[in-house]
C-alpha cells in the first residue's frame, strides 16, 4: 500500500478497492519494477467513483515527500468519458485526453466491466477500451516503474455511499512485449519529446516551427531580422527576457517568416508569476506601424491568479487561454468541472491552436476552452465590443503569420509545432 488507506480486499477472484473519507489516492503497488511491457485487465467501478492503473510508477523520497506520481491509464466513470486516457499523477496532469477521441469515449460502459489493454515499449504507451483506441503517447520522462491500483480520495459525502472499484484477470508479458504488440491504428499520436517530433507525429504532418537552437523562421513583427534583444535562447527554451511588463517595448515581437491559413499549432509555455503574454495568429503586421504589439486573434498567456489583466475586459476575456478581450475561456470539455486545469507559474503548460478555415479552438492541456467562427456575425459583434473595433474586418484575413508577444514579462516556449499550412 502507498499514499493514502483506503481498504483493498480479494473477493471471488476480484481485487476490490473500497473509497474512504479523510484520505488521499490509495495505491495497491506492484512488489516488481517493469520496464517494457503489456498489461491487460478487466475494470469495473461505481459511477461516482474516479480510478486507475499507474504504469511505471515512482515513488521517491525526494520527489513532494514521497508522493506516489507518474503515466496512468484513468478509469472515469464521469460524463466527461476519459477512460483510457493517460493522466500524469501529480506531475503534469493531462498527457492525453480523450476530448478528440469520440470513439474511445463511447466505447466505455459506465458501471459495467470494462477490458484494458496497455503497451508501454520503449518511449511508446498505447492504450485500449474495450478494444477501441484510446491512446497513444510518446514521452521520455519514466522508462521503468511500479504497477499500481488506485482509490481516488472522496468526499465525506461520497465515503458515506461507500463506492468500489474492482479489477480482475490482470496479465502482463514482459519477455519480448513487443512481439506482441497490436498494429498500428488511425489514432492520432501525442509526443511529449522536447523540441523533437515523434514518428507518428511526423507521419501525421507535424513539423518543428522553431528548432530549439536557432532563430531560423521568425523575425521581428516591426523589422526583417530578429531582435537583437529581448529575446533568449538556452538550453532549448526561447525566452522573452523581463523588461518592466510594457507592451512590445524591448525587444518586441516576432512572427514567423511565413504565413499560415488552416493549421494545427502546439506550444509548451512557462509562465513566471504575474506574467503576461500571447499566442497571435492571422496577425497583420502592417496594421500597427508604432509602438504596442503587432494586430491579431490572441490566445491570452497569462498568470490569472497575479495579473491584473484577468480583472479586466469583459467576464474574464483577457485571462489564460481565452479569445483576448473577445471570449472567455472555458473547460468546454467536461461537463462536471467547469474550472480550466492550469499548471503553476514555474511548470510548463501545452497550448493547442486548431485553425480549420474560419472554424477555430483554443486547446488548453489538453480541454477544449475557447471555440469560435470567424467572420460570424456573433464575432463581429464581439469585435464592436472590444478593443479592435476600429480595425475593419478585425481577424478576418485569409492568412497570417504566427506570433509570440513581448509583454515584458518572462515567459518560456518550447516545442512548438504545426501542421498544416
Amino acid at each position: 500500500m502507498a499514499g493514502g488507506n483506503a481498504p483493498y480486499r480479494v473477493e471471488n477472484g476480484e481485487l476490490i478497492g473500497r473509497a474512504a473519507a479523510k484520505t488521499p489516492n490509495s495505491w495497491l503497488v506492484s512488489n516488481q519494477q517493469y520496464g517494457d511491457f503489456i498489461v491487460e485487465f478487466e475494470a469495473k467501478t461505481d459511477p461516482i467513483l474516479n480510478s486507475g492503473m499507474m504504469i511505471r510508477g515512482q515513488r521517491r523520497a525526494d520527489y513532494r515527500s514521497g508522493v506516489v506520481h507518474g503515466y496512468q491509464a484513468e478509469i472515469d466513470p464521469s460524463k466527461r468519458a476519459w477512460s483510457g486516457g493517460l493522466y500524469d499523477e501529480q506531475r503534469r496532469q493531462w498527457l492525453y485526453t480523450l476530448g478528440r477521441n469520440e470513439a474511445a469515449r463511447r466505447a466505455f460502459r459506465s458501471g459495467d466491466w470494462n477490458r484494458y489493454r496497455v503497451e508501454a515499449i520503449g518511449n511508446r504507451i498505447r492504450t485500449w477500451i474495450n478494444g477501441v483506441p484510446a491512446a497513444d503517447l510518446v514521452d521520455d520522462t519514466d522508462a521503468r516503474g511500479f504497477i499500481a491500483l488506485q482509490v481516488h480520495s472522496v468526499s465525506d459525502e461520497v465515503a458515506a455511499k461507500n463506492p468500489e472499484v474492482r479489477f480482475r484477470k490482470i496479465r502482463v508479458i514482459t519477455d519480448r512485449p513487443q512481439r506482441y504488440a497490436l498494429p498500428e491504428t488511425k489514432l492520432e499520436q501525442q509526443g511529449w519529446l522536447t523540441n523533437r517530433i515523434s514518428p507518428g507525429e511526423a507521419r501525421a504532418g507535424w513539423r518543428l516551427l522553431w528548432d530549439g537552437r536557432t532563430t531560423n523562421g521568425w523575425r521581428s513583427a516591426k523589422g526583417p531580422s530578429f531582435p537583437a534583444k529581448g529575446w533568449a535562447i538556452n538550453d532549448g527554451i526561447l525566452s522573452v527576457e523581463p523588461s518592466g511588463g510594457g507592451e512590445s517595448t524591448n525587444g518586441g515581437d516576432i512572427i514567423t517568416t511565413r504565413d499560415y491559413s488552416d493549421f494545427e499549432l502546439s506550444v509548451d509555455f512557462r509562465l513566471t508569476p504575474g506574467a503576461n503574454s500571447g499566442i497571435k495568429y492571422f496577425v497583420d503586421p502592417s496594421l500597427l506601424k508604432g509602438e504596442g504589439s503587432a494586430i491579431g486573434l490572441e490566445y491570452q498567456l497569462l498568470d490569472d491568479e497575479r495579473h491584473p489583466d484577468a480583472k479586466m475586459g469583459r467576464d474574464g476575456n483577457r485571462t489564460l487561454g481565452s479569445l483576448y478581450d473577445l471570449i472567455t475561456a472555458r473547460n468546454l470539455s467536461d461537463p462536471d468541472s467547469p474550472g480550466k486545469r492550469i499548471n503553476p507559474p514555474g511548470e510548463w503548460n501545452r497550448a493547442l491552436l486548431v485553425v480549420r478555415g474560419n472554424h477555430v479552438e483554443h486547446w488548453l492541456n489538453g480541454f477544449k476552452v475557447v471555440e469560435y467562427e470567424r467572420g460570424s456575425p456573433e464575432f463581429r459583434q464581439l469585435v464592436a465590443m472590444s478593443k479592435y473595433a476600429k480595425w475593419p474586418r478585425f481577424g478576418e484575413g485569409k492568412s497570417g503569420p504566427i506570433l509570440l508577444q513581448d509583454h515584458g514579462d518572462r515567459v518560456d516556449f518550447r516545442s512548438i509545432k504545426l501542421r498544416g499550412r
